[in-house]
């Protein structure tokens, strides 16, 4: 199952670092940050291979953390899957670092490296091998998208690698499979 891959991809992971390239934007704001982001774009990974219609939605916790449900359809068995998880500030509330986990005390990072809370975010993990273009939209403006893919690149990610995701029209109330 994907989600296990994603669990034992954050495990093996399991850190807190970031490229020397990506800085985390300042004046980040968690408030405005919530709800729903689709993935435009992402770097392969098993765990995510075969889904579309990416989408993670982020809500508060009762400890003060970040709920996040993670969600895509698999187009191979035809069902939505979905994984929540958790995430933390690494340094301030301002600053847009945060760990994740989607099982117990180990963690990932997630680096927000370009924003705009009504648009867009750009997604780094704790290496090169992680990155995600997010938008607030199933589609994201082209000249806006290849803004984020130079930024990308020039922080040393391998843009040529890129997903694009597709978000068709698919029976949302499909089943769900954790």
């Amino acid at each position: 199952m994907r989600v296990i891959l994603f669990i034992a991809m954050f495990l093996l992971a399991g850190c807190v670092d970031k490229p020397e390239k990506v800085t985390p934007v300042k004046n980040f704001e968690l408030s405005r940050y919530l709800g729903t982001w689709y993935e435009i774009a992402r770097l392969d990974h098993s765990f995510e291979r075969g889904l579309e219609q990416i989408s993670a939605t982020y809500g508060m916790r009762e400890d003060g953390g970040v709920k996040v449900i993670n969600r895509g359809f698999d187009t191979k068995s035809k069902q939505w899957k979905e994984a929540e998880g958790k995430a933390y500030f690494v340094q301030d509330f301002d600053t847009g670092f945060l760990k994740v986990s989607f099982f117990g005390p180990f963690y990932g990072s997630y680096i927000i490296f370009d924003l705009d809370h009504e648009q867009y975010s750009l997604i780094s993990g704790p290496n090169l091998s992680y990155l995600w273009i997010l938008s607030r939209t199933p589609s994201l403006d082209e000249k806006i998208k290849q803004r984020l893919i130079q930024k990308a690149k020039d922080a040393g990610f391998d843009t040529s690698r890129l997903i694009f995701v597709e978000h068709a029209d698919t029976n949302q109330s499909a089943s769900i499979s954790k």
